[in-house]
């Protein structure tokens, strides 16, 4: 499951070439990007190693579970994921810019293919230990914070303008599936025939990732690097000159200050309890054990693949910041109510709805923010999101672990649900929703 969600922008002026043209008024619009064979590669390997996350998602949660019993050595597992990730995101971003994102899609789906085949030969084996977990957690998660940005990097190499949208709806509908139909059949085979199985298959996933990045022609070159005004930056500079630059470039830009703190602040609320959270409901609370669990991480995939079909058909969202912060909001209350319901099924219509709300915002607000900034920073700009995104997910984990073991999960579902509806007041009372004007979909 992702749930993060990718969040708002200001508008002012764009930089120069940033507004796109449409795409052709076709019912086929949303599948043009496949067209492109080196899209239709990446496309294909993320689809399968995205499945593959899934299995590892149901896995670690429920092996943690197994060898602890603990909410906090479950929270504090995922931290050691996070911490790295978010360390290292800034730098993945930088090396994005000044070296090819292929190649960096490349080695990081190679490293992982190793650091999951070793947890599925622990498992396999009988000799997983919880200190083994961390050790792998913290590489797995320094390796990871190279690949987000890189991917975010090369799709707009592998696409023209006008297919933006269309491309950030077909990956956003793959990684929905994936959340639609992993979980579930996850949950039934850690359930059945534990978690050995599980980590074998994503390890699988990303060996196959590697194979189709390998084949890919584009997303070879560098981008050309920059200064934080978007001007040429001599090479030599070296990475720490380019990763100030690009967040200089994103802080002076009102619209990306925006979406970083507001992403930030979102995913606060979210990581937390949904990932630390969810496991621990459905261990304790609703019958059906992992396979519960599988389920209600499905139905958050359905809703974010109706949300995302829905973002990549749409041709212009009128009043897009307006729309996003409301879709937010209603996304709080379906999180604060998570925590209270009584039953898998009405755990599945809040997931559902939540999924809706991130499958559709992280669809347009991607699209936005990848025409809005230049080639040589988008690197950069698009890993300081992703920063925002993780970088208090570790804090996140551990407040959510500590509530869990004192006993009001259903108090930290509310509170959680309460810090997005408030995050999103606050972008409203800021301005957002008048800045937020050149969807460049539109």
């Amino acid at each position: 499951m992702n749930p993060e969600t990718v969040a708002f922008p200001e508008s002012s002026e764009p930089p120069a070439g940033a507004l796109v043209e449409p795409v052709a008024r076709s019912r086929f619009a949303l599948i043009q990007p496949l067209r492109e064979r080196d899209f239709r590669l990446v496309f294909s390997g993320e689809s399968i190693s995205l499945l593959g996350d899934q299995f590892h998602f149901v896995a670690i949660a429920w092996l943690t579970l197994q060898l602890t019993g603990s909410g906090v050595a479950l929270g504090t597992v995922l931290m050691t994921v996070a911490i790295p990730r978010a360390l290292f995101m800034l730098l993945g971003g930088a090396m994005s810019d000044r070296i090819s994102p292929r190649s960096l899609m490349l080695v990081s789906n190679a490293l992982r293919t190793v650091v999951v085949a070793i947890i599925a030969a622990l498992v396999l084996t009988g000799h997983a230990q919880l200190w083994q977990l961390y050790v792998l957690a913290l590489i797995f998660g320094t390796v990871d914070a190279f690949f987000h940005p890189a991917l975010n990097t090369i799709v707009p190499m592998l696409v023209s303008e006008r297919l933006l949208s269309p491309a950030n709806a077909l990956v956003q509908i793959m990684m929905q599936l994936s959340g639609l139909i992993g979980p579930a059949i996850a949950g039934v085979v850690v359930a059945t025939l534990n978690t050995g199985p599980a980590f074998a298959f994503d390890a699988a996933s990303f060996a196959v990732a590697t194979v189709t990045i390998w084949l890919v022609r584009g997303g070879r070159r560098a981008a050309p690097t920059a200064t934080d005004d978007g001007t040429a930056q001599r090479p030599s500079e070296g990475v720490l000159a380019n990763i100030g630059a690009g967040v200089a470039y994103a802080w002076r830009d009102p619209a990306i200050r925006s979406l970083v703190l507001l992403v930030a602040a979102f995913n606060f609320a979210f990581n937390g309890p949904l990932l630390v959270g969810l496991p621990y409901l459905a261990d304790t609370r609703f019958q059906g054990g992992a396979a519960a669990f599988g389920i209600i991480i499905s139905a958050y995939g359905a809703g974010a693949l109706g949300g995302a079909i829905l973002a990549g058909s749409l041709r212009h969202v009128p009043r897009l910041g307006l729309v996003t912060l409301l879709t937010a909001s209603a996304m709080g209350v379906g999180l604060a109510l998570l925590g209270n319901v009584p039953t898998v099924l009405l755990a599945v219509v809040a997931m559902a709805a939540i999924g809706l709300g991130a499958g559709f915002i992280n669809v347009r607000i991607v699209a936005w923010l990848q025409a809005r900034t230049p080639e040589a920073m988008r690197g950069r700009v698009m890993s300081l999101v992703l920063l925002g995104a993780v970088g208090l997910s570790p804090i996140s984990f551990a407040i959510s672990g500590v509530i869990i073991d004192f006993g009001a999960v259903s108090l930290m579902f509310a509170v959680a649900g309460a810090i997005v509806v408030a995050a999103a007041l606050g972008g409203l009372f800021a301005g957002v929703p008048s800045q937020m004007t050149d969807d460049p979909a539109a």
